[in-house]
């Protein structure tokens, strides 16, 4: 905890790879002090087929999503610090979002609570 997937365009992947794509994510992450490095999971979903707006417009967008706890503030900093980072790494993809969901804690289970 927390997950970190990204969805892109396949061609996002041939500007950079998929490895430095996600380690850009996960440092970003890190550098927020929300997390520990070692919980932090990130995978990357690159789409061949995709319509945006009847366009085939490059994109990435990822949904993090988090065990409750934080505040607004903190998963605003979140979302700006892996958006920058992005964008950064990517300036030529047009459109770099993201969103943040928490994980209730309540119904969270794991294999390791068993």
């Amino acid at each position: 905890m927390p997950h970190f997937i990204i969805d892109c365009s396949e061609n996002v992947i041939r500007l950079k790879s998929a490895d430095e794509i996600m380690q850009e994510v996960f440092d970003s992450a890190v550098s927020t002090d929300l997390f520990i490095a070692s919980e932090i999971k990130v995978r990357i979903n690159p789409f061949t087929y995709y319509n945006n707006g009847n366009s085939l417009d490059d994109f990435i967008h990822v949904f993090g999503y988090i065990m409750e706890g934080r505040n607004t503030d903190q998963k605003a900093t979140l979302s700006k610090a892996i958006v920058t980072k992005l964008n950064k790494i990517l300036p030529e993809v047009p459109v770099i979002s993201i969103n943040i969901k928490d994980f209730e804690k309540a119904s969270y289970f794991n294999k390791t609570m068993i």
